[in-house]
């Protein structure tokens, strides 16, 4: 399903965050996902136990990898926020 979301708009945003007893922190990072099929790619990325989740092993015609690139983000701590780009 989010593959081919990022086909037909490659616009993406990720976020990490660490909820503490008392603090919050969270950086979002906004870009472009890229669906990379190339055989040399699959294999690069590709981990034993990755058939687990594709039957047909390297070249399950399911199996891609997806590639982010961060263009600016944003810092959330303490209820105060930071906006950034990334060069």
């Amino acid at each position: 399903m989010r593959v081919k979301q990022y086909i037909n708009n490659p616009n993406a945003c990720i976020y990490f965050y660490h909820k503490g007893l008392i603090k919050y922190v969270g950086v979002m990072l906004k870009g472009r996902m890229q669906v990379l099929t190339d055989q040399e790619t699959k294999d690069m990325i590709w981990r034993k136990g990755d058939t687990m989740f594709y039957k047909g092993g390297v070249t399950d015609p399911d199996y891609c990898v997806l590639k982010f690139t961060a263009d600016s983000g944003r810092y959330f701590c303490d209820l105060k926020t930071e906006s950034f780009m990334i060069k």
